[in-house]
């Protein structure tokens, strides 16, 4: 027989207590404050669907029938049959309110690592894995892969620029000192030991990684394009420094021009900041360090055609660099951009020709013990991988082109902001230029001197209110860039052999002398003729438009206005280079120079009269008629003011600057006035 269905009561009266009912009726209201409804509520069992906790307790059999225990609460066991409660059976009737909350809180959550800690254990990583790559580098290069994968996949910022430096490191350490060339078929199906499979391997794996290291280097340097994610600056200048860093420690390893790739890029954009000023002090580095002239060679092509596509709309401060190319001491041929000319005996020893010499007898031993003796020697110079000097040579003669290719179309382009650094690098690199571009170069250094005197009447003639938005000291730049035109001038002609000269150059350079004349006033009243950036002990203007652009720290030929001037006068009445000075351009120069020396700053006047002693020490007889009236040959009126050296009638009038000079408040001043009229006074 079926058991019958029971029907489920619930409970209208509160439990029988001890006494009569009436009596527990009025208890049961009068304790009716102490009531904590909803707590028994919350203690009741609830239903969790699929996610039921395991009941470790077995059920308990009640009046009621069996009850389930809870293990955390048994209270609430107890107080489940309170008059508000139902029994295990009207579990199914419930509503099922709270049942998403409770599912919400079963679930864990993970607990959230601090930043803090992530980079702590990201640290930890990276010693580990640098640790064992120092300790044997050909069994644990996988290690790389770690790292790399933390700059891919790193959650944050801070973490990838740690992988990142401490990759470049571990690099400069485990990088051989020669360069790693790909294995051919026929290497490797070949049979070879143990030992060397294992060195390939090393090699191989040591390239691939590297190579995708520098590639991740040059995506994070790219300039970002329309719809790509942009890259965080600080983590593109720690990409930058590890490039700088590579270039200068391992420049002969494989990848070079991806590197010099990542320096050009960043050289081409126009926006001066730390990371411009660390790529162009590191190209600086990488021309001062090469010995063979490779390295550079290469750097100035990829510069070349960075400034051919870009219009040669780029920074002044990439054209400086070429001042550090090792060209001016160790390059002695004369070149232009489309040859180079040598002498005899270089020609035939850059093409491998040996002069004659004439034979000496030997026996047959020691032609042995000779021809013995040069394998020996050409075995360890490739071994040490020393750089001969022709090689040198053809890869100097190289660049040279490039760099004068870039000079002459800067020059016809007219490029305002780059005339001044190419000017510096013409007046460098002058001696080395053949006697083809003479001509043409003087011309135009002539229209550069007329543009430069033009620009300075139009500086002088404008109005004060008229925003000028390129530069306040517009004069200065403008007499600097005759300064140099004129250096250049007459560093064309001191760089070639006099006997060339007379023969086969007739070159006339007075239009320079004539300019140089003209100039002196104007530069002895300029207030930044000692003015060097770099040394100067004035701090810049913070007002200017271009204050912040740094200069290079370590230039070469940045020299002052004053400097300049005195290169010039020096070539114009020492130099043997064009001829003995007649005596009215001694004499003219002479009182000019005595003139501008009352204006002038103390350590310029200084040098102004130490280059006059040299002019008296060489020239007394001529330039004596100034202090002596009594040998004056001249007659008429003295004319100070006179644009021409000829027509100045200078041997009219006397150098009364002098005993102003004997009365100046420097030492050095009056001392070097009374030493050239001593040596005056001998001749």
């Amino acid at each position: 027989m079926a058991p019958s269905r029971t029907t489920k009561r619930r409970r209208v009266t509160p439990p029988a207590d001890e006494g009569s009912g009436s009596q527990a009726k009025k208890d049961f209201y009068s304790n009716a404050a102490e009531w904590d409804i909803e707590q028994d509520y919350e203690r009741r069992p609830r239903k969790m669907g699929k996610k039921d906790k395991e009941r470790t307790r077995l059920p308990i059999k009640t009046a009621e029938g069996f009850q389930n225990v809870e293990e955390a609460e048994p209270e609430a066991a107890e107080e489940s049959d309170s008059f508000l409660g139902t029994d295990d059976d009207d579990d199914d009737e419930l509503p099922d309110a709270d049942e998403g909350i409770e599912d919400e809180e079963s679930v864990e959550e993970k607990p959230k690592i601090s930043l803090k800690i992530q980079i702590l254990q990201a640290k930890e990583e990276i010693a580990k894995a640098a640790t064992l790559i120092n300790e044997d580098p050909e069994e644990h290069l996988n290690s790389f892969k770690t790292m790399s994968e933390m700059v891919e996949k790193g959650s944050h910022v801070a973490i990838k620029k740690l992988a990142l430096a401490a990759q470049a490191a571990i690099y400069k350490d485990v990088i051989p000192g020669y360069r790693i060339r790909p294995l051919s078929e026929e290497e490797m199906t070949g049979k070879i030991s143990k030992d060397v499979r294992k060195l390939r391997d090393f090699e191989q794996t040591l390239v691939s990684g590297y190579k995708h290291y520098v590639h991740t280097l040059l995506d994070l340097t790219k300039p970002v394009k329309r719809g790509q994610a942009e890259v965080d600056p600080s983590l593109k200048s720690i990409a930058i420094n590890c490039t700088c860093n590579l270039l200068l420690s391992v420049p002969h390893f494989n990848f070079r021009t991806e590197l010099l790739k990542i320096l050009v890029n960043r050289l081409a954009r126009k926006k001066v900041d730390d990371d411009f000023i660390k790529c162009r002090e590191t190209l600086e580095d990488v021309f001062h360090r090469d010995d063979d002239g490779i390295v550079s060679l290469e750097a100035v092509r990829m510069l070349s055609k960075m400034m051919k596509a870009r219009d040669y709309n780029i920074h002044e401060g990439v054209l400086d660099t070429f001042l550090h190319l090792r060209l001016l001491g160790e390059f002695g041929s004369k070149a232009s951009r489309d040859r180079v000319d040598r002498g005899e005996d270089e020609e035939n020893n850059f093409r491998g020709k040996k002069p004659k010499q004439k034979k000496e007898f030997r026996t047959k031993r020691d032609r042995k013990v000779e021809k013995e003796r040069k394998a020996v020697e050409k075995d360890m110079k490739q071994a040490d991988a020393l750089v001969s000097h022709e090689e040198r040579d053809k890869n100097q003669a190289e660049t040279l082109k490039l760099v004068f290719g870039i000079y002459f179309r800067i020059l016809k382009l007219r490029i305002p902001n780059l005339m001044g650094p190419v000017l510096e690098g013409l007046a460098k690199y002058a001696h080395l230029i053949n006697q083809d571009f003479f001509g043409d170069l003087l011309e135009a250094l002539k229209e550069l001197i007329g543009h430069a005197d033009k620009s300075e009447m139009d500086g002088d003639d404008e109005d004060a209110d008229v925003d000028n938005t390129e530069d306040e000291t517009t004069t200065r730049d403008a007499q600097r860039e005759a300064l140099l035109c004129t250096v250049t001038a007459f560093a064309l002609l001191e760089g070639q052999e006099a006997s060339k000269v007379a023969a086969t150059l007739h070159l006339d350079l007075s239009f320079f002398i004539k300019h140089l004349y003209r100039c002196l006033y104007s530069l002895s009243v300029n207030p930044d003729i000692e003015f060097n950036p770099n040394k100067s002990l004035r701090l810049p203007d913070p007002n200017m438009p271009n204050y912040g652009n740094h200069r290079s720290r370590n230039k070469v030929n940045f020299q002052t206005p004053t400097v300049l001037l005195l290169r010039c006068i020096s070539s114009t009445l020492l130099s043997r280079a064009h001829g003995i000075p007649p005596s009215v351009r001694l004499g003219s120069f002479t009182k000019r120079l005595m003139t501008t020396s009352l204006q002038v700053p103390e350590k310029s006047a200084i040098a102004t009269l130490a280059l006059l002693n040299q002019v008296a020490k060489h020239h007394a007889r001529r330039i004596s008629p100034l202090w002596h009236s009594e040998e004056r040959k001249g007659d008429g009126v003295f004319n100070p003011y006179s644009q021409e050296v000829e027509a100045t009638n200078v041997f009219a009038g006397t150098v009364w600057e002098g005993e102003l000079l004997r009365h100046h408040y420097c030492p050095q001043v009056r001392d070097a006035v009374v030493d050239m009229e001593k040596m005056i006074s001998k001749k």
